[in-house]
């Protein structure tokens, strides 16, 4: 993993298309705070679990003045599908070549039993309204994710 980003630093801007193929840029969201968080892969089952958890917390975290975008390797038909089939309510977006998760330091070496590879990390990292990083977290579990965000937030 390189490039990782730290608390204070300037995020990475980026246009990606969501699942519908609709280009969303992170500079749309000047002036909000964001989370960002990267996931391997749509309909798997840590994958689902994490994004059913932003799901169901979106409202509260929507309250609180955070919007939060989903980004995977994954292609915007793989996304409308995962949308659609677990009733997502906030936008996935595609990064087929995995350029904004490189740029994040979301992508790297991995390993899983026993095999050493590279892919994403499951990592978030939240965004206040001027672009900088307030929470960088890498390497975070898919379960009770959200729930610890939410502390880390102090929202709980």
């Amino acid at each position: 993993m390189t490039n990782t980003l730290a608390l204070g630093d300037s995020a990475p801007d980026f246009t990606l298309p969501d699942a519908t193929g609709t280009p969303v840029s992170l500079t749309d969201f000047r002036g909000r705070n964001v989370v960002v968080y990267f996931y391997p892969a749509a309909a798997t089952p840590g994958c689902t679990t994490e994004a059913c958890d932003f799901r169901d917390n979106l409202n509260s975290l929507k309250a609180a003045g955070y919007d939060v975008l989903g980004i995977s390797p994954d292609s915007p038909e793989k996304l409308s599908a995962f949308v659609q089939s677990e009733n997502l309510n906030f936008p996935l977006l595609a990064d087929e070549d995995h350029a904004v998760a490189d740029a994040y330091g979301a992508w790297g070496e991995k390993k899983n039993y026993g095999k050493t590879y590279e892919g994403l990390i499951r990592s978030t990292v939240v965004l206040d309204g001027e672009g900088k990083v307030a929470v960088a977290q890498y390497n975070v579990r898919a379960t009770g994710h959200v729930a610890k965000l939410r502390r880390d937030l102090g929202l709980d």
